[in-house]
């Protein structure tokens, strides 16, 4: 018996040895492919030291005012890779990766909207960006485009919404899709250490990129399955509830255009069940609308076709509508109003 006793717990000893020794391995060899791939990808732009820390951002173009891209949650700068290099054409382009994404590093948190639209401000301090400026924003960076407009509404010459989250929204989408939000994030943990351990990886999820960002191929793939960039996630979506307090009062401002770009409500997300997408798009469209609250000199248009990413399925729209933008700005005279009736194109 106690021969057996002590095979079983040799046996034992044997595989925790063996498993600690798979995720160790497992975990070096993602940091190392993450190493070499980040030593070949040269991303463009520059790094700013902004309280210390490194910030990413790409400058394109030139002319005024400057058009700074914020990017919704979990994305970098490669986002607008459909967006960028056209209003390039006529105007000074910004874009930036937000703390812990892309090639930035992760501030500590928290990560609400006050705190990253500071961040923000002192980012364009240091990159020397013109003022007034042009602010666009897609998803969660709604609620950090409002923020800075509150804190620092003389930077601004207009902000441009890109299906941007509203203050508090969780409080009035379906319940049902909430808890469907909840599950994501309680899965993050562990979807992050099968990253950490290499897995994904293995997996080939990795070297995945989208259809149409071929151009920053070596980018994407040098911050795919980087589990710091979890971390970022995580403290974002944590901080979301402190955001929409921190917004939910915000505007109306009477000299700042306004311009909303919202996805179409009838395209309809695939992973979602169809009741549960049908109740949220009236839900979304509506607290969409009442974002043209924010100033008189506001404009919304919906995106025909287009998903939550309109720069990605409806880059024409965005190029299109902001480009009028920045030309009615430098003419002195935005011909928004909000009493003019959503117009969808």
């Amino acid at each position: 018996m106690t021969k057996s006793r002590n095979m079983l717990a040799v046996a034992a000893i044997t595989m925790v040895c063996l498993v600690v020794v798979l995720l160790v391995a497992g975990t070096a060899y993602n940091q190392l492919a993450l190493s070499k791939l980040r030593s070949l990808a040269h991303a463009p732009g520059q790094i700013y030291k902004v309280d210390g820390y490194d910030v990413h951002m790409v400058c394109t173009g030139e002319g005024s005012p400057t058009v700074i891209l914020d990017t919704g949650l979990g994305d970098d700068f490669t986002t607008w890779v459909k967006v960028q290099p056209e209003l390039s054409k006529i105007t000074h382009v910004c874009s930036f990766d937000r703390s812990g994404f892309g090639s930035s590093a992760i501030t500590p948190r928290p990560h609400d909207a006050d705190t990253l639209a500071k961040q923000l401000h002192d980012l364009v301090g240091v990159a020397g960006i013109d003022k007034p400026f042009v602010l666009a924003g897609h998803s969660i960076s709604g609620l950090y485009l409002r923020a800075y407009a509150r804190r620092y509404t003389d930077d601004l010459a207009a902000l441009v919404f890109i299906d941007g989250a509203t203050p508090l929204q969780d409080d009035r989408v379906p319940r049902s899709l909430v808890a469907i939000q909840e599950t994501q994030r309680a899965e993050m943990p562990w979807q992050k250490l099968l990253m950490t351990i290499g897995w994904y990886r293995l997996q080939g999820i990795c070297s995945s990129v989208p259809v149409g960002f071929e151009a920053y191929s070596a980018v994407i793939q040098a911050n795919n399955c980087d589990p710091t960039q979890f971390d970022a996630l995580e403290a974002e979506l944590d901080a979301v509830r402190q955001s929409g307090e921190e917004t939910l009062a915000v505007g109306p401002f009477p000299n700042l255009p306004v311009l909303i770009l919202s996805r179409d409500p009838a395209s309809m997300p695939s992973n979602w069940p169809p009741e549960v997408a049908r109740a949220n798009s009236v839900v979304w469209n509506q607290m969409q609308e009442e974002s043209k609250k924010l100033s008189p000199i506001s404009r919304r248009v919906i995106a025909k076709g287009s998903d939550h990413y309109i720069h990605v399925d409806r880059p024409d729209l965005v190029n299109r509508e902001v480009t009028g933008l920045i030309q009615a700005l430098r003419k002195g005279s935005v011909p928004y109003s909000q009493a003019e009736p959503t117009v969808e194109e």
